[in-house]
């Protein structure tokens, strides 16, 4: 055990996995992988050892889910379950645990932030990269963790890795070797040679890891969005007692709407304050983003789902049914690079190379008012 206070956020509805992953019954809820364990239950089991304590920040619609597959966040001092009252994007989310933390733990406090509904073979190597993370956020830094890409996505942001930290001298010496370096700088999402240019110069994957102590996140946050600093310190400082709920509902809604790669990890990096450890490239991080990365799972795993396939290898079938029933009989004649998705209440096909494209029938069921089979 570190001093390390992992943060858990856990919203969102995993619209490209629709219709396996509904808003009441998201991805992170779901055993997508077969590894008898859902994607939430795999992310605290793979950082508990690490973990001083554990926070679990979610909406009230996922609090009974949580508690069913984790009930020791109901009632222990170390295993915290916070419940957002609205979706106010990630900083908001990660901000309540870390002030929480900070309150509870003080400013020396390393927090770490990680999602929920994410997947990676070999945790070992996430811890390794993380306790050296754990250094550079105790000299000051905001840590992330940048990992090797094993193609040009489209779908990820990049980060571009500067000089190591302190470099020249003997720490820095010590940080090149086991991994820090500086951010130069973080990139969106980009087309497809713009990709290809970034992993040919050994840009890293930005998978939305994050460790810094709490009184540096707060210092930053008090700089860059004072409103929010001062509203979740506010909370924060409620927490134990009996008007934390009230106090909580009333900041809430006026905290500003926007993820911590805006609020933080950009702005910070332009200033020299923001560290990469890249993880080790054998890490099989993924975070099963669509039916393309799931099927690339499975498939692996030897497991594509039942299905009597002519000319369709490769073809994966997914069930969740809610029952014992096995189903219907899935036939698969010459469609060797699609995704079947089956639930009791709606059927999804699509060719692996649009599994990006599932979100469009998301948008459109809003559309239509069809909240049934969302």
């Amino acid at each position: 055990m570190s001093d390390l206070h992992v943060i858990i956020p856990a919203g969102g509805a995993g619209t490209r996995l629709w219709p396996l992953s509904r808003r009441r019954r998201p991805k992170f809820l779901l055993d997508l992988a077969g590894t008898g364990r859902t994607l939430l239950q795999g992310t605290v089991d793979r950082l508990e050892e690490l973990a001083s304590s554990v926070s679990i920040v979610t909406g009230q619609a996922h609090r009974d889910g949580v508690l069913a597959q984790l009930p020791e966040f109901a009632s222990s001092d170390n295993r915290t379950l916070l419940i957002e009252p609205s979706g106010r994007d990630s900083m908001a989310a990660i901000g309540l645990a870390a002030y929480v933390v900070r309150e509870r733990f003080g400013d020396d406090a390393i927090v770490g932030s990680f999602a929920a509904d994410h997947l990676i073979a070999r945790p070992e190597l996430l811890r390794s990269a993380v306790e050296t993370a754990i250094g550079a956020a105790r000299d000051g830094y905001v840590v992330t963790i940048g990992l090797t890409p094993t193609e040009a996505s489209t779908a990820y942001g990049y980060i571009a890795p500067g000089p190591a930290l302190n470099d020249g001298d003997e720490a820095g010496a010590a940080d090149a070797e086991r991994g820090a370096r500086r951010v130069a700088e973080f990139v969106e999402k980009p087309d497809a040679d713009t990709a290809a240019r970034y992993v040919a110069a050994g840009y890293l994957w930005n998978a939305g890891m994050f460790i810094v102590s709490a009184g540096v996140l707060a210092s930053h946050l008090a700089r860059l969005l004072p409103d929010m600093h001062a509203r979740l310190e506010t909370i924060a400082r409620a927490w134990g007692t009996p008007a934390f709920e009230e106090t909580l509902t009333e900041n809430w809604p006026h905290l500003t709407k926007i993820a911590i790669d805006h609020a933080i990890a950009e702005p910070v990096a332009a200033d020299g304050g923001v560290a990469v450890v890249p993880a080790d490239a054998q890490l099989g991080w993924t975070d099963l983003g669509d039916f393309e990365a799931l099927t690339g799972i499975v498939a692996e795993a030897g497991n594509l789902g039942e299905a009597l396939r002519v000319d369709s290898d490769g073809a994966a079938v997914f069930a969740s049914l809610g029952d014992d029933s096995e189903g219907p009989l899935v036939a698969l004649v010459g469609v060797p690079d699609v995704a079947v998705a089956l639930t009791p209440d709606a059927i999804l096909v699509t060719r692996r190379d649009h599994a990006q494209s599932v979100k469009a029938v998301v948008d459109q069921l809003a559309e239509q008012g069809r909240s049934d089979v969302l």
